[in-house]
């Protein structure tokens, strides 16, 4: 007998995409789970999954560092960071079925012992909590050290599955810091892990806003047909931070803005902005047309003219004066990496042919804000008055990515009263009051697909290596043309970037 909804149609396991997706039999391991990523992200994000009751009952948690910690220390560090971070209420009752499955390994990289600890450990949770021999690796450490990360875990058999479980390796950014890096590394990784176990976090891509590019796209036919060079005069992505480095010198001099956000953050943006619509949502289908835009990426003719980089200078950041990037602790006062990046690219493909993309990112701008603007073409003919429209913009859909999620639609209306004025005005929708359900972090929902095996949301080696294969010519230019321009902290990047726009006739947006 067959079951039928309401509509009469049948009903099949996974056709009420309402029904959460729990994960089965798994467990976890962290090494570097000391890291501020760790802390402020993955085991709050590992909490609110199993508040939400989206883990099974014996999830096993299991962190590796060099720490002299016993279980108990390693499950308090983990009660203060969801205490901290967590995005979800605490409940003990949850806290208490969790506080089962965690366990602390003691080592470093090199520490073949410990390797063999943590097998034993992997092995005895398999019985204890019943993770069924389901285990993610996730390599929450500097990039130098995943090499010798994922040979351990080949030479100590912790990569291979026992028969009918599986095992994964989740990797951060950044993936290498040009293109032959990055196939380096994509050949040491896959000596041990098959690339569909191989999962890159970009956290970029579990936002919310992010997966809705998709859904305004695809799922409306309002937007589609106009989606292209036809209508589209340029589109701009952003992704200014109001601070600066911090603490993290010893990470960020030698890699900048451009490798550290549009190699990964932007170019993906970018390739969803743009792409063809998929034959379905699953992880292949994804990739072919992310990876058709990326290799129809066409680099400015002049790359001195059409990309820009830049650090930031001394000036005022929210009210307090701000020291430059030269004069932060830990960086070469001739270093020459950039803290602004900004980039011309075109598509060169039937719909996007003769459209710029510009791509922005630096860190002590006006403000914290990650956006995609589509402007639109001005009307072919306008019967108004020029008097009538001067105030009008061009039309545009701004897709809010972070911090006030959601999409603003700009077009011209009619100003009230007697004369025909029009000026600029804004529809938004805002996620917060939409839907009753605040969105889960980007790593909940990126934790739970590696536990669930779904890769839709993950890059795979083609797209990291053409991402790469862009950027590297416009580094290699900036490495032997000059030093980089300077722009006082707290404003919106340096003079050039406004003039490289202004030769195009156009302007920055201002978020």
């Amino acid at each position: 007998m067959t079951a039928h909804g309401a509509n009469g149609n049948p009903l099949r396991d996974a056709a009420d995409r309402r029904l959460p997706r729990i994960a089965g039999p798994s467990g976890l391991v962290i090494f570097g789970v000391t890291g501020d990523l760790s802390r402020k992200k993955l085991m709050p994000a590992v909490y609110d999954l199993a508040n939400r009751g989206l883990l099974p009952p014996g999830f096993s948690l299991i962190g590796f560092a060099r720490r002299e910690w016993q279980d108990e220390d390693f499950a308090q560090e983990v009660h203060d960071a969801v205490k901290q971070h967590a995005r979800t209420p605490f409940r003990e009752e949850v806290w208490q079925q969790l506080i089962q499955g965690m366990r602390f390994v003691q080592g470093n990289f090199d520490d073949d012992d410990a390797f063999e600890q943590l097998k034993a450990t992997i092995n005895d949770l398999d019985k204890s909590q019943g993770t069924g021999g389901n285990f993610a690796f996730y390599l929450s450490v500097p990039p130098k050290f995943f090499p010798q990360v994922v040979q351990q875990l080949k030479k100590h058999e912790l990569a291979d599955a026992p028969e009918g479980s599986w095992r994964r390796a989740v990797i951060e950014k950044p993936f290498g810091h040009d293109l032959a890096s990055a196939k380096e590394l994509n050949a040491i990784v896959h000596e041990v892990f098959d690339p569909d176990q191989v999962f890159r976090i970009d956290h970029y891509l579990g936002k919310e806003t992010v997966q809705n590019i998709l859904a305004l796209r695809f799922a409306n036919q309002m937007f589609e047909p106009i989606w292209n060079r036809s209508y589209v005069d340029h589109i701009q992505i952003t992704m200014a931070e109001d601070i600066g480095i911090g603490g993290r010198a010893g990470y960020y001099d030698g890699i900048g803005a451009a490798r550290d956000v549009i190699q990964n953050h932007l170019l993906q943006l970018m390739a969803l902005t743009a792409m063809e619509e998929p034959a379905s949502f699953d992880a292949d289908a994804l990739v072919t047309e992310k990876a058709k835009v990326l290799g129809a990426v066409k680099l400015p003719k002049d790359i001195g003219k059409d990309t820009v980089f830049a650090q930031y200078a001394a000036g005022w950041q929210g009210g307090e004066k701000a020291v430059g990037y030269l004069q932060e602790d830990g960086i070469d006062p001739k270093s020459k990496t950039d803290t602004y990046a900004a980039v011309k690219l075109e598509v060169d493909n039937r719909r996007w042919a003769g459209v710029p993309f510009y791509l922005r990112t630096g860190k002590r701008l006006g403000r914290r804000v990650t956006e995609i603007a589509v402007v639109f073409q001005r009307a072919p003919h306008s019967p108004f008055d020029h008097t009538a429209t001067e105030e009008l913009g061009k039309n545009a859909i701004v897709i809010r990515v972070q911090p006030d999620e959601g999409i603003t639609v700009r077009f011209g209306s009619k100003v009230p009263g007697t004369s025909m004025e029009i000026r600029d005005v804004s529809m938004d929708f805002a996620y917060g009051e939409s839907f009753t359900e605040s969105s889960p972090e980007a790593y909940e929902r990126l934790i739970l697909d590696v536990l669930l095996g779904d890769a839709n949301l993950f890059p795979r080696t083609e797209e990291v290596e053409l991402s790469w294969n862009i950027l590297d010519p416009i580094e290699d230019y900036w490495d032997t043309h000059g030093r980089p321009a300077q722009y006082p902290s707290g404003t919106w990047g340096p003079a050039e970037a406004d003039e490289m726009l202004a030769r195009d006739g156009r302007s920055w947006r201002r978020p």
